[in-house]
């Protein structure tokens, strides 16, 4: 994951994923402009491991995280990744995916979780938590968030994601997710902060002592 070669910044190239584009509109009789990255939608699951007593997490290299760490100077023509390792840009997750099918949102997740961290769970054992909105400003995608529990045995497959994903699955101890989220400096998105959040007082306080 860590092998990191070959960077450097190009314009931007259209994909089915991302659609960049500006929106002119008038309010209040003012005429205004906005940029818009349009994203799919997608979902988010959180998985508690109850016979580890662990939160099963994927760890990814995130290439807009690994940009943000590199000042604006160091961004021009092949960047040295021996200045600005691949670590930089390697977050640490709850199981996610896009809605890039035809399917109910619970299937997707599902999938997804049996594709990045190898469980298979059953439909009714995903728990509903919220359908949220990511970052307003630019996107306005939706994200649906879930819950479920799951035992070593319901393990089936090594999970590492699909196609050209490269993920690590992380079973890490409730207390040492703690401590994680705890740093002065956490390379994980805001909806990592909330599902620990909702976890802990949902979830954990029945399981066991925070």
């Amino acid at each position: 994951m860590e092998n990191l070669s070959d960077v450097h910044l190009t314009d931007f190239i259209p994909s089915i994923y991302t659609t960049p584009c500006t929106l002119r509109y008038t309010q209040n009789g003012k005429p205004l402009e906005r940029g818009i990255f349009a994203e799919r939608n997608g979902v988010l699951i959180i998985v508690y491991n109850k016979t580890q007593n662990a939160l099963t997490l994927v760890r990814q290299f995130r290439p807009s995280v690994y940009l943000s760490r590199i000042p604006q100077g160091d961004r021009v023509g092949t960047i040295d990744t021996g200045k600005y390792p691949a670590s930089l840009g390697i977050t640490l997750e709850f199981c996610a995916g896009l809605e890039d099918k035809t399917a109910p949102t619970e299937q997707i997740a599902r999938e997804e979780i049996l594709e990045e961290c190898g469980y298979d769970v059953p439909l009714e054992k995903l728990e509903k938590i919220a359908t949220f909105k990511n970052l307003t400003e630019t996107t306005g995608a939706r994200s649906t968030m879930y819950y479920c529990e799951v035992t070593d045995d319901m393990r089936v497959a090594q999970g590492g994601g699909v196609d050209d994903e490269i993920i690590d699955v992380v079973e890490m101890p409730v207390e040492e997710v703690l401590e994680y989220a705890q740093q002065g400096y956490v390379n994980s998105p805001m909806n990592f902060m909330f599902g620990l959040q909702w976890f802990l007082y949902h979830k954990y306080k029945r399981l066991g002592p925070v």
